[in-house]
């Protein structure tokens, strides 16, 4: 039996929404927010997502954002339930990665033909493997199975990174793909003045060195260990062997780059358009909910000052005086060593 998450703020629809999957056969799993239906989802994987976007604390393009970024959610069928009909809204949730979009009012044919098209579509795919539970194991040993990948257990064994050392640099040759294991890495870029802005923090259960491998050409970017770090490898013949015997999994890790280039773009325009104190809200928001994966029962952020200043692209001088403002207004605990959010939601309202 289907297990279906229903997210959606308006208890009418929700209920009957519900009533109906339930009518037939589906298991539904129900949340009122966008934070609630993401909780489940990690709590146990569903087979589909209905999703409505605007919604409170979290919304519904927040919520997709997390399940491409989350390889524990990866590749989980997600529809949008939505009000608006502009097309601008329409076309962000498909290039998002929605597999559907549902403009409510809908019909009860509408909404059970949408959800049948969506299992139907997916159901020989692969369940997603749970990276952060030690899946890599289980990962590479079924991919071992598409073909005569030889080659792919070769190189499995665990790799003891240092904080501080260089994994590739700009320009250097894509001969693997990477899997953290543990600790943090960050992607960056660097201007020819020497100016880092840091593009993405992969942490534990995250794959990186994809997009290089996936594009036939060199890093375009350096990565570096934030953290004295545990890191896998899969030599780059094989993960590219991989991908043309299994699409289920290439299905994967173009989810993760559409996910990624997602989150580049937002940063970029956050840098062209969006004040100092946006960004800064908006990263340590993004940061929560990454160390809330971690790190449910203590979701601390640490990462100096020099390196959140280049995730969001201004001087440590001006993030001081606007964590200063943050701490003042009771949004976040500030100390030498580590920032804890909150009050998310307060914290939210503020980065205009």
């Amino acid at each position: 039996m289907k297990t279906i998450l229903l997210i959606e703020d308006n208890d009418f629809i929700r209920e009957n929404t519900a009533e109906i999957l339930e009518l037939t056969g589906y298991t539904v799993r129900t949340a009122a927010d966008g934070q609630a239906g993401v909780t489940q989802a990690l709590a146990e994987r569903p087979d589909l997502v209905l999703c409505d976007i605007m919604m409170p604390v979290l919304d519904g393009y927040g919520v997709l954002h997390i399940f491409n970024q989350n390889p524990r959610l990866t590749g989980v069928p997600f529809i949008f339930l939505t009000a608006k009909t502009e097309r601008a809204d329409l076309r962000r949730g498909m290039a998002l990665g929605a597999d559907d979009y549902l403009t409510k009012p809908f019909e009860k044919s509408d909404l059970l033909s949408a959800v049948s098209g969506r299992l139907s579509r997916f159901q020989h795919l692969q369940p997603a493997y749970d990276l952060r539970a030690n899946g890599l194991p289980e990962f590479l040993a079924d991919a071992q199975q598409t073909g005569s990948l030889a080659g792919l257990s070769a190189d499995r064994r665990p790799h003891a990174v240092p904080r501080k050392q260089i994994i590739y640099a700009e320009g250097d040759e894509a001969t693997r793909l990477y899997f953290v294991q543990a600790g943090r890495v960050k992607i960056s870029k660097t201007t020819a003045a020497g100016k880092e802005l840091i593009t993405g923090i992969c942490a534990a259960g995250e794959f990186f060195g994809y997009r290089a491998l996936l594009a036939g050409s060199p890093h375009h970017d350096a990565a570096v260990a934030l953290d004295d770090c545990t890191l896998r490898y899969i030599p780059a013949d094989d993960f590219t062997q991989l991908l043309l015997r299994n699409p289920e999994v290439s299905q994967q890790f173009v989810r993760l780059l559409a996910g990624r280039l997602d989150q580049q773009d937002a940063q970029l325009l956050d840098l062209a358009y969006g004040s100092l104190r946006k960004r800064v809200a908006d990263s340590l928001l993004h940061l929560h909910a990454q160390q809330r994966l971690l790190s449910p029962a203590d979701p601390l952020i640490q990462l100096a000052r020099e390196d959140m200043a280049a995730l969001i692209g201004t001087t440590p001088e001006s993030l001081s005086r606007i964590l200063s403002e943050f701490r003042q207004d009771e949004s976040i605990e500030l100390t030498p060593k580590f920032i804890k959010v909150l009050l998310p939601d307060k914290l939210r309202r503020s980065n205009w």
